[in-house]
């Protein structure tokens, strides 16, 4: 499809909302995760500058931009990125559960130059060795902190990391748990086992959310299809249902794989069997509620 055709199209459609991607300069910081070969074509800056075209192209009106890095000093940044963007209406930031004084720093956040835009707090468990950090004492009083403040979590997380993730979403149902990538599957192998049975367990949990996002890169970068993706993308259109679903591009992680619009197209062949308000949820209504957009 050409550019301009490619428009028209979106012209004729509600507008989107993309529920996640990031920016980063490293003029400022170093995005220590961006390692090796694989990783080498996304080691530099990339900003909502760089977006906008592509969001414009897509018939994308609104973003949440998310955290990459566990430092104090990224969250004040994207928070004054929504505040001088019609673009980013929402900002999942980070900031240490661990500590005793959460509720606190939310509050400080939320005082900042685009401190209204706040709505989640992600932490990388991925890397965290301990498969139950989740459900430390000191990590469950954050999040009962982020539940207080009326704020989500996003849960970026493994396969072997979803129990505990179900765990902590039923002990704490006050609490908007919403899953990264689908947790994260082995698409590239096409196993769905054990993670298709530990995300209908997360999906049991009616305080639970997934987004629709980062499957590109969870496959074969060069020879990816719509068909690879298809069997994890029904999973969790079965376990969640389209109004507990919402489209994330993964930007510009999902480089790595695909151009932007094509990462759009492949959401909306894989949702190609909704009704019309259905798909309406997944591209848009899920993040606008969930996130209160």
């Amino acid at each position: 499809m050409t550019a301009a055709a490619r428009e028209g199209a979106a012209a004729d459609r509600p507008l989107v909302v993309d529920a996640h991607h990031h920016v980063w300069d490293l003029s400022v910081r170093d995005q220590e995760w961006i390692t090796g070969a694989e990783l080498a074509p996304i080691r530099r800056n990339f900003s909502l500058a760089d977006l906008a075209p592509e969001l414009r192209a897509a018939g994308v009106g609104a973003t949440v931009v998310v955290q990459t890095v566990t430092v104090p000093q990224e969250t004040p940044e994207l928070l004054a990125l929504a505040a001088g963007s019609d673009l980013v209406a929402g900002v999942v930031g980070w900031t240490d559960l661990t500590r005793p004084d959460v509720a606190d720093t939310l509050a400080a956040l939320r005082e900042l130059p685009g401190g209204k835009h706040l709505v989640g707090i992600r932490h990388q468990v991925q890397g965290e060795p301990d498969p139950e950090w989740l459900l430390r004492p000191d990590v469950r009083r954050g999040l009962a902190a982020l539940a207080a403040a009326g704020l989500a979590h996003d849960l970026v997380v493994l396969p072997h990391q979803l129990p505990a993730c179900a765990r902590i979403a039923a002990e704490l149902p006050g609490l908007t748990f919403v899953l990264d990538h689908l947790g994260k599957p082995p698409i590239v192998t096409g196993a769905r086992k054990p993670w298709a049975s530990a995300v209908r367990a997360l999906a049991a949990r009616p305080n639970t959310v997934c987004k629709l996002s980062g499957m590109v890169t969870e496959a074969d970068h060069a020879t990816w299809t719509v068909d690879d993706l298809r069997p994890y993308a029904d999973t969790v259109l079965d376990a969640f249902g389209p109004r507990r679903l919402m489209f994330g591009s993964d930007w510009p992680v999902s480089t790595l794989a695909a151009r932007y619009a094509e990462v759009l197209d492949a959401a909306r062949l894989l949702t190609g069997g909704l009704a019309p308000g259905e798909r309406r949820e997944v591209f848009g209504g899920t993040a606008r509620r969930v996130y209160g957009l």
